[in-house]
């Protein structure tokens, strides 16, 4: 056990004396506030997005309204920046707005199974909407905004209008029975991906008419979602995010340059990703290639292109703004990016690493796997590692745990299995019958091994990575940039919030309890302040959970 240390978890700081219910400051402003907004309603769009519908709830509002926003934040981004004064959050209407999302929620699940609330469940959503408006941004800095940004509301409402009108000619072109148009890209992947596989392999059968290619023992089709556009619709928009968020370390146009680079990039690792898709099923089996590799290697080109254009815009000199200074050695020029200009702590990699390396090898697991992961253990593996190589970096935090702990665990446990049983699923269903099948068909030593390492992954290292990320660092990111000063006795609730919203949505079909646990293993911590009792509360519900599935072959858990 690491003793405590008073330099994380004592101490006062005057910016945090305030209450747990007031926004973090950095929330505080007009355009932050109109992001919160943004961000709040995307959370309730994809809680009623969750329960099946016979009739849409809101039809062409949705697609007006997020144009018509899109449109205002950008057209007016430079005014509403401007405008720095602190607006109060309406709670009361916060709170109202939430009763009506769980009305919202309750009734859909109603309607699914067949009840007629469709009118009242559209009045609910107008009203939770126009709620969550002003609790974020009170009436009288929306009559101000409006006054301000003159009649850019109408040309919003007619951008979004627009929008819509062109929503089915644009669908129609992904249609398979579109025009030569609509498959220019499709076609150009294809003609790509059949260039390389020719240089590669021989006997390659090639129908360009149905875009199918591969080998008399594994064969594709090329369509158009194959086509790399979702690649390129994910890459277009994390680069702009990211060179919105720094842009005052960046230097333009010349940063822009690098969004082409990153596109480019992203469209020949699909080609490369499509032929690989081949070579593997035609050499190998096509189980791994369809399963395993077909469902990952996208997600994996993605990450990859991502972290080198992260890493280019802090690399390179030509973009970023750094100061250059002299070394001491022989008068030698260096570019150096200082911690203070980029706004981390140095303990950013600390958190952040054991959770990336669960995620890169997870990735490389599943793309290497077929319906049962036997990579598994690298997961482990890659998790243990990172948290071995920041050992020094967690000597400051407070690694014991109380009673409340394993009993918070054990809470998060009982929610967690109670939620099949409200779903009227038994826990051996087909989504993972397959897991339990392919254990059963190892070795014993292949079988036990696989399964020591499942369960001590559970229970230590993604404990440990997962509470260090979620916890340690984002929660107090969301107060302040330099996270490492807030005290985990200050997290504010909004901030539990939403990083407990962002943990849950990582647990898939399991998204509402995960949510739920984030906020128990949150709460503990606030409660204790001390990282310790998260990591406990999160390592028992784990173990018991492995217990079951075990005890009584209840595969779907895992």
């Amino acid at each position: 056990m690491i003793p405590h240390s008073n330099h994380a978890c004592t101490g006062s700081n005057p910016s945090q004396a305030r209450s747990f219910f007031n926004v973090p400051s950095f929330l505080n402003h007009l355009l932050a506030r109109f992001f919160l907004f943004a961000a709040v309603l995307a959370i309730d769009c994809i809680v009623v997005a969750s329960i099946p519908h016979h009739q849409a709830l809101v039809g062409p509002a949705a697609p007006v309204g997020i144009v018509a926003f899109a449109v205002f934040i950008g057209l007016g981004y430079s005014r509403l920046k401007t405008d720095r004064e602190s607006l109060p959050f309406g709670w009361l209407p916060f709170i109202v707005h939430a009763l009506l999302m769980v009305g919202v929620f309750i009734g859909s699940i109603a309607v699914a199974h067949g009840s007629h609330l469709i009118v009242e469940l559209r009045i609910a959503i107008v009203a939770a909407i126009a709620l969550l408006a002003v609790a974020c941004v009170p009436i009288s800095a929306w009559i101000r905004t409006l006054r301000t940004t003159h009649f850019l509301w109408l040309y919003s409402l007619l951008a979004g209008a627009t929008a819509l009108y062109l929503r089915s000619p644009f669908q129609s072109i992904w249609n398979g029975s579109s025009s030569a148009p609509g498959r220019i890209l499709q076609g150009i992947t294809f003609d790509s991906v059949r260039l390389v596989l020719q240089a590669v392999l021989p006997g390659v059968t090639v129908d360009p008419a149905s875009f199918t290619i591969g080998t008399p023992n594994f064969v594709v089709i090329v369509a158009e979602a194959c086509s790399g556009l979702e690649g390129l619709a994910l890459v277009l928009v994390f680069t702009t995010l990211w060179l919105w968020y720094f842009r005052k370390e960046s230097r333009f146009p010349q940063a822009l340059v690098l969004i082409p680079c990153a596109l480019i990039s992203v469209w020949i690792l699909n080609v490369v990703r499509i032929s690989a898709l081949v070579l593997i099923g035609n050499a190998f089996s096509s189980e791994i290639a369809m399963v395993g590799f077909h469902s990952q290697a996208g997600w994996i080109a993605f990450t990859a292109v991502a972290l080198a254009f992260s890493m280019a815009m802090r690399k390179l000199s030509w973009v970023r703004k750094d100061p250059v200074t002299s070394s001491a050695h022989g008068g030698a020029v260096v570019s150096t990016l200082s911690l203070e200009e980029s706004g981390e702590s140095p303990a950013t990699a600390a958190y952040l690493v054991p959770f990336l390396a669960i995620l890169a090898a997870t990735f490389i697991s599943r793309a290497a796997s077929g319906h049962f992961e036997w990579l598994y253990p690298l997961r482990f593996v890659a998790a243990a590692f990172s948290i071995w190589h920041y050992r020094a970096e967690y000597k400051n935090l407070n690694w014991r745990f109380s009673w409340t702990a394993p009993l918070g665990g054990t809470i998060v446990f009982l929610i967690w299995i109670a939620s099949t049983f409200w779903s009227k699923q038994t826990g051996t269903d087909n989504a993972a019958g397959n897991l339990g099948t392919a254990l059963a068909s190892l070795s014993p030593i292949a079988r036990y091994t696989w399964l020591i390492f499942r369960v001590t992954a559970a229970v230590i290292t993604v404990p440990i990575a997962e509470e260090l990320a979620f916890r340690g660092y984002l929660t107090r990111r969301l107060i302040n940039r330099d996270f490492d000063t807030v005290l985990f006795r200050r997290l504010t609730y909004l901030a539990i919030a939403i990083s407990s919203a962002a943990f849950g949505l990582m647990h898939g079909q399991h998204w509402v309890v995960g949510i739920i646990a984030g906020l128990v293993y949150a709460l503990i911590l606030k409660r204790s302040g001390k990282i310790g009792d998260a990591i406990a509360a999160h390592a028992t519900s784990n173990l018991l959970l492995a217990a079951w599935v075990l005890i009584g072959g209840h595969w779907s858990f895992w």
